[in-house]
């Protein structure tokens, strides 16, 4: 009996200690199991109210909480949604400026750890002000490196700060690729398109595929899955890595009216004259008859799924949207599954490899005065590390930075480079605009007066040349209106310039769309 119970006791004894050597090896050690040691990380976000917390948590924190046992996370939101969602609301409210509220997280008397960026525009500003720490020489010391991520996002981000360092790391990106349908070029007889391709290679490429009259016409291309054109906003989308401004440093002279401006108009406005993109009317489908049974179609109006479009450009998602389309596709009429690949967006000769449709949605970036840098580095380590990194390369809708699972989704085969090989736009130089439509938020009525030209040139009322010329006078007179009346109604400014024209177009900045300033 003694002896048993001794056995017991030695038993229990050896799984304890095994038991402790396991939790102190999953949670770092003696140092993070300590009590006495236990300490908060302020983690600062863009946006956000303590009813959406979870999300973000779930998404971000939970994880390295449990793996850091004695590191409390609060999340802190610079604009929080629910100190302003039930205030009056006039033309004259001043909305939050989100990178002065940034600051205050950041610069206050209890500053944040860590920041996350959704706005990948702020982080040339931010280091321009010395407001974040560079993460190269952490980086170096803890042996990470770079090499292991996607070089188009390593770049991409230095990019975004200062062209030289990494003051950021994102541990996923949402970019595009050139989709195109393999059949539809071997009809033709037709080389495919290739990565690295320029716009203008595309746009000769588009004009081969052009075939048929009517409702069987096809063609060649289409900046979005449902084909048609969003106007204004589409064309400059299409030429933001060119980087043009409408208007000077100072708010106060149009530079609109440049050579380079007429190029990018009149290459845009032709592509629909010669109908190598198709118009709203070329895309219209019979709709099916509302009595009797009816199946749902969420294909129908995407001339891709189609067969009407040999090319589009679309998001990492439209994969899996293709593999639910291709699964299903017996199910639809008149459809039949794509047999397709993807090549890298098209870039400007000008520009290369600089895309406006390649976006950096979770920058993670330490704050330069964040009193707890250490416990600060280790979670922007280990949310852009390999454990996190494989949990995250499930998502259909992002790719994890990390070379090591950015692969094609299980069971299918493409061509992975399209996607890691161009970068986002440089923003060392959008600072002073940013500040401009801050400072002056009626300069959105020079966006809505651009709008409003560039439906007279597709309307067949003017020349690209002649709308360029009005839009230089028009927008001149407005600017020094907008000058003197920064915000709220301007008087004598007409229907045109306040919606008129098709509503005013913002600058995207969280997308980089540049539809203001470049």
């Amino acid at each position: 009996m003694k002896n048993n119970r001794f056995r017991k006791l030695a038993l229990a004894g050896i799984s304890l200690t095994l038991a402790g050597t396991l939790l102190a090896a999953c949670s770092g050690g003696n140092e993070t199991d300590d009590p006495n040691n236990r300490r908060t990380l302020r983690i600062g976000t863009m946006y956000g109210s303590s009813q959406d917390e979870q999300y973000f948590r779930q998404q971000y924190t939970d994880l390295f909480e449990f793996t850091h046992g004695n590191i409390d996370i609060e999340i802190v939101p610079a604009i929080d949604w629910t100190e302003t969602q039930f205030e009056e609301q006039t033309p004259e409210t001043q909305q939050p400026d989100p990178l002065e509220k940034v600051k205050e997280i950041m610069t206050g008397p209890n500053p944040v750890d860590v920041m996350i960026l959704n706005d990948s525009s702020m982080l040339s500003t931010m280091v321009q002000e010395n407001l974040l720490k560079p993460l190269d020489p952490l980086m170096k010391e803890d042996e990470i490196d770079t090499a292991e991520y996607v070089p188009a996002v390593i770049e991409g981000i230095k990019d975004l700060g200062d062209g030289q360092n990494l003051y950021a790391l994102a541990p996923t990106y949402s970019p595009s690729a050139l989709f195109y349908n393999k059949k539809m070029f071997s009809n033709l007889g037709i080389t495919p398109p290739t990565n690295g391709m320029t716009w203008e290679e595309l746009f000769n490429l588009a004009r081969q595929l052009k075939t048929g009259e009517g409702q069987d016409a096809t063609f060649g291309f289409t900046f979005n899955q449902w084909g048609y054109s969003n106007g204004y906003y589409d064309l400059t989308s299409f030429a933001a890595p060119l980087q043009l401004k409408m208007f000077d440093e100072k708010g106060e002279t149009m530079t609109i009216n440049t050579p380079q401006w007429k190029n990018v108009w009149t290459t845009y406005t032709d592509l629909f004259k010669e109908k190598v993109l198709p118009s709203q009317e070329d895309l219209v489908f019979e709709q099916p008859a509302t009595d009797g049974p009816y199946r749902y179609n969420p294909y129908e109006q995407q001339p891709f799924f189609r067969g009407k479009v040999a090319m589009v450009i679309g998001s990492y998602s439209m994969i899996s949207e293709i593999d639910t389309f291709n699964r299903n596709v017996d199910k639809f009429e008149n459809m039949e599954a794509l047999d397709w690949d993807v090549v890298s967006v098209p870039t400007f000769a000008e520009a290369p490899g600089i895309s406006g449709y390649i976006y950096m949605n979770t920058l993670a970036a330490i704050n330069s005065q964040a009193p707890n840098p250490d416990d600060a580095w280790e979670f922007v380590k280990f949310m852009n590390g390999k454990e996190w990194g494989k949990l995250r390369a499930r998502s259909s809708y992002e790719l994890p930075s990390l070379i090591e699972y950015a692969k094609p989704k299980e069971g299918m085969s493409y061509n992975m480079e399209a996607f890691t090989t161009t970068k986002p736009i440089p923003q060392q130089n959008l600072a002073v605009y940013t500040k401009l439509y801050q400072e002056r938020p009626n300069l959105n009525l020079i966006d809505s007066l651009a709008n409003t030209q560039y439906n007279k040139v597709v309307n067949g009322e003017m020349s690209v040349e002649e709308a360029l010329a009005e839009f230089e006078t028009k927008g001149n007179e407005l600017l020094q209106k907008i000058k003197l009346t920064p915000n709220g109604p301007i008087e004598g400014v007409n229907d045109d310039v306040y919606g008129g024209g098709g509503g005013p177009i913002l600058y995207d900045s969280a997308t980089s769309a540049a539809v203001a300033v470049g």
